[in-house]
């Protein structure tokens, strides 16, 4: 049999985000019979202590504080990144230039433009990229795009779809990165999931009406002072898509209580869909021909027959958890470098959700509907 060729892996980042990319291509190499095999090869972060305990723990060959030297290293054929949003883009057009593929964390750039300038680039390049969208890739989430393109719930009439969490609600809590114009904000940053998954399962967006709100207007500075904050604490939408269906959006970052709260609701003529991240295994389904007296919505419980599943466990109801959907998005882009499927979530995929951002963000300073 023939050896599978391997990609060697080069990592920027070693925090949240950084651990589940690792934890992404050791699982997906394992779970999955990918036409590849991956290496943990090199490793950048910021101080040389962090960057050499970091590859220490997780494997890597090479520890570095200096990213460029990773990016033009020429054993390294895969570039993640999960730095700081506004330093995506000067590290993904580097990495395109290395003929490097790139995985890149959402949201891809703080703006659309360089989003765009970003997916030309290595659409012209002839590079593979990923952006990290991995609440797509869970099983329910394809049984519920299913279920919907197959007409089970009839005409879509209506959707919504929150991203609530709470680790920006204490008001004294310091200013970070995200709050930083060029971080994007509550819904850049967690709203863009919102979006992502609205679209994914209801199809185009075709009109907004957005509402961003800085309820908390200054942070800690680090040096004894406060620093006013401009970015949204609250980004809110209505939508119109082009099917004709309605909706609405919110992504919260202050939401008091709230860990992981990436729902949906989906209405059409013959019946409706719930969904809840915090039971990320379960669907709810509400089917408008079940007799008077039975109705009600009902429980599609996570198993083998949901690929992929399966591949993870062979008894339904044991679950999947986050590192799972990170490494079913690995398997995705593993197939799309070996040319076996189209890029599950490229860069042009990327680049939409931020004009959907931008676009939400200009009609909330306008206080009128857009056209996206």
């Amino acid at each position: 049999m023939t050896d599978k060729p391997t990609l060697n892996v080069g990592l920027i980042g070693t925090g949240f985000m950084g651990k589940a990319h690792v934890f992404g291509y050791a699982s997906a190499q394992c779970v999955f019979d990918l036409p590849n095999r991956f290496t943990m090869h090199s490793l950048a972060d910021v101080t040389e202590d962090v960057a050499t305990a970091a590859a220490r723990q997780f494997g890597f060959g090479r520890a570095t504080t200096d990213w460029r030297e990773l990016v033009n290293d020429p054993e390294v054929d895969i570039v993640s990144i999960t730095a700081p949003n506004a330093l995506h883009k000067e590290m993904a057009l580097a990495a395109i230039a290395a003929g490097k593929h790139v995985y890149c964390e959402k949201p891809l750039a703080p703006l659309a433009s360089d989003a765009r300038e970003m997916a030309e680039a290595a659409e012209a390049a002839g590079v593979k990229t990923q952006v990290g969208f991995n609440y797509l890739c869970n099983p329910m989430l394809q049984l519920a795009r299913a279920m919907i393109e197959a007409g089970e719930l009839g005409e879509i009439r209506g959707y919504r779809g929150i991203h609530c969490e709470d680790y920006m609600a204490d008001a004294t809590g310091p200013f970070t990165f995200r709050h930083d114009p060029a971080g994007g904000g509550a819904l850049a940053d967690i709203g863009s999931h919102a979006l992502a998954t609205a679209e994914y399962l209801c199809g185009p967006v075709a009109r907004v009406m957005g509402d961003c709100v800085t309820m908390i207007d200054s942070r800690r500075d680090g040096r004894g002072g406060h620093r006013a904050v401009e970015v949204d604490d609250v980004g809110r939408a209505f939508l119109r898509f082009e099917s004709g269906a309605t909706g609405s959006i919110e992504g919260n970052w202050i939401a008091t209580g709230r860990k992981m709260q990436h729902d949906f609701e989906v209405y059409g003529t013959k019946g409706a869909l719930a969904f809840s991240q915090e039971r990320f295994n379960e669907l709810q389904y509400f089917d408008t021909a079940d007799r008077t007296g039975r109705q009600g919505f009902r429980r599609i419980e996570a198993g083998p027959d949901h690929a992929p599943y399966g591949l993870f466990c062979v008894a339904p109801g044991h679950q999947l958890g986050f590192n799972d959907l990170k490494a079913i998005e690995v398997a995705g882009f593993a197939r799309a470098i070996a040319g076996e499927i189209d890029e599950p979530f490229n860069f042009r995929a990327g680049l939409r959700i931020q004009h959907l951002v931008e676009t939400i963000q200009t009609s909330s300073r306008e206080a009128a509907w857009l056209d996206v």
